[in-house]
């Protein structure tokens, strides 16, 4: 089935013409199936809620939850909140950044890594925290973050 289908088969599941007051979800939807929200999908969308090309652009661009191009198969988030950064994190960051080949906001060369910032985990006592694909880890030397990234690696 390709995207277009796949698009289609979504956009179903909210009934005949979802309201402009569905695009959130009808975007929520297409990522969790997809993994993102590809740019040949904005048209049919607009068409189905009503909407200019441009004005469903605009949400899928301003909100940084969605992502455009297809997700690394790891992501590592850093936590960049004072706590995180008073505990280390900005040298964690520097040692992740040389480690994946990328920096914030990016995938590794191969694409396999991707390298996002995150604004507190709720781990504050036990800074500085990570998150790889979803699984917390608090107190992160550089050393960890080394083998935490070892185990990620031969999970996928």
């Amino acid at each position: 089935m390709n995207h277009a289908e796949r698009i289609r088969d979504i956009l179903d599941l909210f009934g005949p013409g979802p309201g402009q007051d569905q695009l959130l979800p009808v975007l929520h939807a297409l990522q969790d199936q997809l993994g993102y929200v590809p740019p040949e999908s904005v048209d049919l969308i607009a068409q189905a809620v009503n909407l200019s090309r441009a004005e469903v652009h605009g949400v899928v661009t301003f909100y940084h939850f969605f992502r455009t191009t297809p997700p690394a198969r790891c992501t590592v988030q850093i936590c960049r909140a004072e706590s995180c950064q008073s505990m280390g994190s900005d040298a964690l960051l520097a040692h992740a950044e040389a480690r994946l080949g990328c920096g914030l906001h990016s995938h590794s060369l191969d694409g396999a890594f991707a390298l996002e910032p995150v604004y507190c985990l709720g781990q504050c006592a036990t800074s500085p925290t990570i998150m790889i694909n979803n699984a917390v880890h608090a107190r992160v030397t550089p050393a960890r973050f080394d083998a935490l990234l070892a185990s990620a690696t031969e999970a996928i």
